[in-house]
């Protein structure tokens, strides 16, 4: 078991990861006065080690953010507070600093793990994985070495199944879909580096896979006339909003989903055909929708009257220079966010995402009788049981369903 330091030990250790994490100076004196502030705090209190109920004191007595937490939403000077108490208690459970956020565009510095993420990059991209997810394994099992290095591990010779559960550990504030991302990532990396001889043992098959059926959640949905209200909010007469609108209506009316409205090239338009076929970046398979005059007019209009000149294959590109494609896995909630906005749009418990807007599609379709496996195809589901969770947001089907026990049906 690990020894528990004392709250001056515990925080020079915490100063030299940060360290080694490359905070900047700015940021290191920021937390060097609160945490001088905490060390006079427990000593006033006779207290050496650091616990839960010390930070929570002290922030409350300095700065007295939990009263006004509920009153008001914190700001981020506020959040950075809370931040200190909280990167101190992660630190003395996990012995690393939890990023929740990807600050740093580049979270390795040693060597041997860097050569290790890009020999695991071109492994996943020789698997013939999409685009999105190779960056998010790669991602998650980045964040897993860097882990392994704030543990003094040098190489993956070192590890063993209780290190790599201390980690799974670290993930506990997530979602349960992200940790089950997470956890499939390190198998993934583990057995590369099985493959690789990295080492001996199959620790992927030893880590247990947390399952979560896409069918928990009922899909965020609009109303007919809250896709009105978004319609309208769009001021199609300036560049920008030519470009939103099509976007928009890609998404609503094809149920396109946002990395295939981002790759979209001229060459997918086949105007004599009235048809846009197009190759899915999630599951690689072709598929055909049809081009409405609604949104082909839309697209002229971008084409001729909103994109700014630049030499770009992509159809759809940024206003703000410098001018270009979307990013890769880029889920264009800056673009509909302004005008959930302008348009007075009630979002509370509700995703209202670009991919929200996939959902709405569907359960239109849905709603007018059309056979879940058209529903299926439109949506570019390689299995119908994807497409069945919008069941779900069809109350009326829902009713007509029964359930039989025994011979004996029962009704609502």
């Amino acid at each position: 078991m690990q020894k528990k330091l004392l709250l001056v030990e515990l925080i020079h250790d915490l100063e030299q990861e940060l360290l080694r994490l490359g905070y900047t100076d700015g940021s290191m004196n920021f937390y060097r006065r609160h945490w001088k502030k905490l060390i006079l705090f427990a000593k006033k209190r006779d207290e050496t080690f650091y616990s839960e109920n010390l930070g929570i004191d002290f922030i409350e007595q300095h700065y007295h953010i939990f009263e006004k937490s509920s009153k008001h939403k914190l700001v981020s000077s506020e959040v950075q507070k809370l931040r200190v108490i909280r990167m101190i208690g992660d630190f003395q459970l996990h012995h690393a600093v939890l990023r929740r956020y990807q600050k740093h565009k580049q979270i390795l510095s040693d060597p041997y793990f860097i050569s290790i993420r890009n020999q695991f990059k071109s492994y996943c991209e020789n698997k013939n994985l999409s685009k999105k997810s190779i960056l998010n394994r790669v991602n998650q099992s980045e964040r897993f070495m860097d882990y392994l290095v704030a543990q003094h591990i040098t190489s993956f010779n070192s590890i063993n199944i209780e290190l790599i559960y201390s980690y799974i550990k670290t993930l506990s504030g997530y979602t349960r879909s992200t940790i089950k991302e997470n956890i499939l990532s390190i198998r993934s990396l583990l057995r590369f580096l099985l493959e690789m001889k990295k080492i001996r043992i199959d620790f992927a098959s030893k880590i247990p896979m947390i399952k979560v059926r896409k069918q928990t959640h009922i899909p965020s949905v609009w109303t007919k006339n809250e896709l009105k209200k978004l319609i309208a909010a769009i001021d199609r007469g300036n560049p920008k909003g030519k470009r939103d609108y099509a976007i928009i209506l890609l998404a609503c009316c094809l149920g396109m989903r946002c990395t295939d409205i981002t790759c979209l090239k001229m060459e997918n338009f086949h105007w004599e055909e009235k048809k846009l076929i197009f190759t899915q970046s999630k599951t690689k398979i072709p598929l055909s929708l049809p081009l409405t005059q609604e949104i082909g007019w839309a697209v002229i209009d971008y084409l001729k009257y909103g994109r700014p000149k630049i030499d770009s294959p992509y159809l759809f590109i940024k206003h703000i220079a410098p001018f270009g494609p979307f990013a890769r896995g880029d889920c264009l909630y800056q673009v509909i966010k302004r005008y959930i906005e302008l348009a007075h749009i009630p979002v509370l418990k509700k995703r209202r995402g670009m991919h929200s807007l996939r959902h709405t599609m569907a359960s239109i379709l849905l709603e007018k009788n059309t056979p879940l496996s058209t529903i299926s195809d439109i949506l570019g589901h390689t299995n119908s049981n994807s497409t069945s969770v919008y069941l779900k947001v069809d109350i009326k089907k829902l009713k007509e369903c029964s359930l039989t026990f025994g011979g004996t049906t029962s009704r609502e």
